[in-house]
């Protein structure tokens, strides 16, 4: 094969397909054959021309099209420039599955040097996202035949139990590293740790998985929010009890259902993951005295809401933790997690549509649709 076929973000609103040449990996770097790679809340934004990310940080930009968008990816080794490890120090060969990471650090800033999560990095490039196809080698988004991934990206092979359809949920699912951490603020602040009541306004991929996070790790009572139908239905499917229909009731509404459902308190956990700024609001209000609210939807500058910080956090002594994408040390942990649930929860469902390249702006527009919950990009797929 001398060109590689691709999906290419040209301005917001159109995607078409392009060829591009086949690359050798340079020392370092692998050549990654796509099986599945994801359509992101994030890559939904990008269509639309909201492309404003990583607001407030040195890394904040906007998008440059046209680029190839996929961050969310799962394939087989093909070539490698050289000796290549994978997170665990083992050399990797062609025909060995991995999940790559979606940043690649720098590895020298203060972030990067001092241990905190690898998105933080002052000097961050991403797939997908700030890396766009027009430098050579171009293949820098998994909407392709081949990923070229960089010297220093995090790679992780795939547990041979974890099929491909679930291990391209891996990088979401690495993203609920939120879950975690607001459960441990709970634990200091009083009370325990599990058992507890836990809300995820939105339950797109992102809040599903956030579902899925809360139920694996003890919460007691599961209440989801969002506007798609099949995505509350999807959410039960998943444990959760109190399902609320975003669409047909107010915030004031859903606050009050939520409260009356944990004696009057509220829940003790609120995880926003709908990607509209409102939700935040929303789940300030909704979370209990003392409670913890997670904001891990909103990677995309879509602007201010409108907060009150006495009534809303200080005399509430409400926590409240930014997440802005997945931590490298959860993507190993979440797809072993997930393989060992494989029997227990249904993860066969979240895919529910798979496109080929040349279906890329269908894909995404579906995407955006009650009539599907996660959306993959399927190289091996052909034509209509």
């Amino acid at each position: 094969m001398n060109e590689v076929r691709a999906a290419v973000v040209e301005r917001p609103g159109l995607i078409t397909t392009r060829g591009f040449p086949m690359p050798e990996p340079a020392p370092g770097a692998l050549l990654m054959r796509v099986r599945f790679s994801g359509i992101c809340g994030t890559d939904k934004h990008t269509f639309r021309g909201e492309n404003k990310q990583y607001a407030g940080t040195p890394n904040e930009r906007e998008l440059t099209y046209p680029l190839i968008c996929g961050h969310e990816n799962v394939g087989v080794v093909a070539a490698t420039g050289g000796d290549v490890l994978d997170s665990e120090g083992r050399k990797l060969r062609p025909g060995d599955r991995i999940v790559p990471g979606a940043n690649v650090p720098c590895g020298h800033c203060h972030f990067c040097r001092n241990g905190f999560p690898y998105y933080m990095c002052a000097h961050l490039e991403d797939y997908g996202n700030s890396l766009h196809c027009g430098p050579a080698p171009h293949l820098f988004g998994g909407w392709s035949e081949y990923l070229y991934l960089l010297p220093g990206t995090p790679l992780f092979r795939v547990p041979d139990e974890l099929p491909d359809h679930v291990a391209v949920l891996t990088e979401i699912m690495a993203v609920t590293h939120g879950v975690e951490a607001g459960l441990a603020l709970l634990g200091h602040f009083g009370g325990p740790r599990y058992g507890g009541s836990v809300a995820v306004l939105g339950v797109g991929p992102l809040g599903l998985c956030h579902v899925i996070k809360a139920r694996l790790l003890g919460s007691g009572k599961v209440l989801a929010t969002d506007r798609f139908a099949a995505r509350l239905d999807m959410a039960g499917a998943f444990g959760a009890e109190l399902l609320l229909d975003a669409a047909a009731t107010t915030m004031a509404e859903r606050v009050a259902r939520a409260k009356e459902w944990t004696g009057g308190l509220g829940p003790d956990l609120v995880l926003d993951c709908s990607g509209h700024p409102d939700t935040f609001v929303e789940a300030l209000k909704m979370v209990r005295v003392g409670g913890v609210v997670v904001e891990s939807g909103a990677f995309v500058d879509l602007g201010p809401v409108s907060i009150n910080p006495n009534a809303d956090i200080c005399t509430k002594n409400v926590s409240v933790i930014g997440i802005g994408g997945e931590i490298a040390t959860a993507y190993l942990p979440s797809m072993r997690l997930m393989a060992a649930n494989l029997d227990r929860l249904p993860f066969d469902r979240i895919v529910s549509h798979r496109f080929p390249i040349e279906r890329a702006q269908e894909a995404v527009e579906l995407a955006q649709t009650d009539a599907a919950m996660k959306v993959v990009i399927a190289p091996d797929l052909r034509g209509g």
